[in-house]
C-alpha cells in the first residue's frame, strides 16, 4: 500500500488557472502510494483552477529545496506561460534535480517550462500542442514526440488533462524504484 513511504514529491501550479484534474489526479494517486505531497506555486495561498477546483499553496517554488525532494512535477493550465514558463526560480529547482538524477516531470502547457529551464535539450517529450509550446520545446532543442505520456530517462511529459492517470501512474512507477 504505502510503496512511496519516505517520497517527498512537489507539485508545482500556476495561482490561478491551473488544470484541475493534472494537479488533483497525481496528487490523490501519489497521496495514495505514501508519498509526501507538498504543493508550491508562486505565492502561498489559495489557487484557483480553470474548472473551478482550488488548492492550497503551502510553499512557494523559492523556498523548495532539491535536496529535500524526490521529484518535482509541474502542472500545467491556462496560468502556466504567465506563471511558470519563464520563471527563474522554477528553473533552477528543475535543473537541480536533473543535476541529481531525481525525476523531473511536467504536464499540458508546462513542458515549455521544462524546455525554457534548459534541461529537454536532447531529450523526449510531448506538450499541449500550441504553436509557443512547440516553440519552446524546440528553441529548448527538446525532441517533439506527439503522444499523450513520453518518458525519456528521468524526465515524463504528458500533453494534456486527458493523459493525467497515466502521467501519474507513470510517475507513481518510477518513483516506487528510488531507495529512501
Amino acid at each position: 500500500m504505502a510503496k512511496l513511504q519516505g517520497i517527498r514529491v512537489a507539485l508545482v501550479i500556476a495561482p490561478e488557472a491551473f488544470r484541475d484534474e493534472e494537479l488533483f489526479v497525481p496528487q490523490e494517486q501519489l497521496k495514495e502510494a505514501g508519498a509526501q505531497v507538498i504543493v508550491a506555486s508562486t505565492k502561498t495561498g489559495e489557487a484557483k483552477g480553470m474548472l473551478g477546483g482550488t488548492a492550497q499553496a503551502e510553499t512557494t517554488i523559492k523556498d523548495l529545496k532539491s535536496s529535500e525532494l524526490d521529484a518535482v512535477i509541474v502542472v500545467g493550465g491556462m496560468g502556466s506561460p504567465e506563471h511558470l514558463w519563464s520563471n527563474a526560480e522554477l528553473h533552477n529547482l528543475v535543473k537541480e534535480l536533473h543535476k541529481a538524477d531525481k525525476l523531473v516531470a511536467a504536464i499540458c502547457l508546462s513542458g515549455a517550462a521544462l524546455a525554457n529551464a534548459g534541461v529537454l535539450n536532447g531529450k523526449k517529450a510531448t506538450v499541449w500542442e500550441c504553436p509557443e509550446s512547440l516553440e519552446a520545446l524546440e528553441k529548448g532543442k527538446a525532441e517533439y514526440v506527439k503522444q499523450p505520456v513520453v518518458q525519456d530517462g528521468k524526465f515524463i511529459t504528458a500533453n494534456g488533462p486527458e493523459a493525467a492517470p497515466e502521467f501519474a501512474k507513470l510517475i507513481v512507477g518510477e518513483l516506487s524504484k528510488v531507495k529512501v
